[in-house]
């Protein structure tokens, strides 16, 4: 069982990376290496806090 505080960071992160995967294609936003580096830091934070 997760504790709350950390499964509406894995929840809020996820939803993140998918609004910013989606924007990429479907609206065929901008997609550079900063913002891949961005998201990888996002989802590395919630394996983190998974494996914690």
């Amino acid at each position: 069982m997760l504790e709350v505080g950390i499964a509406y960071s894995v929840w809020t992160g996820i939803g993140a990376a998918g609004t910013f995967l989606m924007g990429v294609v479907l609206f065929g936003e901008t997609l550079s290496a900063m913002k891949l580096a961005g998201i990888a830091l996002v989802l590395m934070g919630i394996v983190a806090l998974k494996l914690a």
